[in-house]
């Protein structure tokens, strides 16, 4: 077994040609991958696909309208597949109150063994979640926000750059530096995300001090996806250019794919005066989950997409989609290995 790196400790098994890091270990997931909650997305047609694929998936609990629906998901899951799976719980302010105390009990009562938690601050959740000895992966997107979950508990930190779908913070930091950043001061497990769809991101992710990549946009390119055949089409057709951010004005950024209602939503935002309100109808997320992940309409809703987008080239399964990840970060590692070799020999 060699080391390669030191902090943190990414073990390369030449034997069996798997990586290990902390994450895998910890959490007895078989690959340093992770897909991480997605509304109307996360469902077990996905997340089991994503489990016996070795990664590590999560049901979105809110995507589920009641906890007892929540619970009838998970079970679905479980017949499904065998291996570890865990829920994502995010809590957002919301004009009708959600029951968050009732999804995290159901999520416990289920025996989940993984939890992630997005959002608002966490720390009831979090300690409800110890209490029952579930291991809590907290979604951050700065590093002081990472090291504030770590101080609560969490066992492990998904650290979102700016290259992301969905909310990226207002810091505006991408992930080359907001990663290196995070593994200098985060003393847990830490799962780097935003921009990733491909083996060389992988090794940069692990070369960089993280311990595993989470995809979002990858997996919704997915044939297991419950979304409409348009959605990944058009994943794998837009480049890294085609994204957009919205809601800045309104001091909640976020990322979402380029199309007719994103610039709309754009346009109106930077009149004048302009409030959330006059975006709303646009923004609307029963809107995008009907029209375009149903429907496949793809100008008639507002979706999210990361800018890994440009990194997307065709439509997999969830199998192929992570060996073909892990068999280029191996290559990629086993190539530099070997050119790290041929330097020494050259010295001698």
């Amino acid at each position: 077994m060699l080391r390669s790196g030191t902090d943190p400790a990414v073990l390369v098994r030449q034997s069996d040609v798997m990586i290990a890091t902390r994450f895998t270990e910890e959490f007895g997931i078989d690959t340093p991958i992770v897909c991480g909650g997605m509304t109307a997305v996360g469902t077990a047609d996905l997340i089991a696909a994503v489990a016996n694929a070795g990664a590590l998936g999560f049901l979105t609990a809110l995507t589920q309208p009641t906890p007892e629906a929540l619970s009838a998901e998970i079970a679905r899951c479980r017949e499904m597949t065998d291996k570890p799976f865990g829920v994502n719980l995010t809590i957002l302010p919301t004009i009708n109150p959600v029951p968050y105390d009732e999804y995290r009990q159901a999520i416990i009562d289920a025996g989940i063994t993984i939890v992630e938690t997005a959002g608002s601050n966490p720390r009831e959740h979090v300690e409800a979640f110890k209490a029952a000895g579930v291991k809590v992966v907290h979604k951050a997107v700065a590093v002081r926000h990472a090291l504030s979950a770590e101080r609560m508990g969490v066992d492990a930190i998904s650290i979102d750059g700016f290259e992301c779908a969905g909310h990226p913070g207002k810091d505006d930091v991408p992930g080359l530096v907001l990663i290196a950043a995070a593994a200098k001061k985060v003393g847990i497990p830490l799962i780097a995300s935003g921009g990733f769809a491909t083996g060389s991101g992988l090794v940069a992710a692990l070369a960089l001090g993280a311990d595993a990549i989470n995809m979002g946009t990858r997996f919704v390119a997915s044939n297991e996806a419950p979304v409409h055949q348009n959605v990944k089409d058009q994943i794998v057709a837009n480049s890294e250019l085609d994204t957009q951010l919205v809601f800045r004005e309104f001091n909640n950024t976020a990322r979402v794919a380029r199309n007719a209602i994103s610039e709309e939503i754009v346009a109106r935002s930077a009149k004048p005066g302009a409030t959330f309100a006059d975006v709303a109808e646009l923004a609307s997320g029963a809107r995008g989950r009907e029209q375009v992940l149903r429907e496949g309409h793809m100008d008639d809703g507002m979706w999210w997409a990361g800018q890994s987008q440009g990194l997307i080239d065709s439509v997999e399964s969830c199998q192929e989609i992570v060996d073909g990840i892990m068999a280029e970060a191996e290559q990629l590692i086993g190539r530099l290995g070997a050119l790290r070799g041929d330097a020494v020999a050259a010295t001698h």
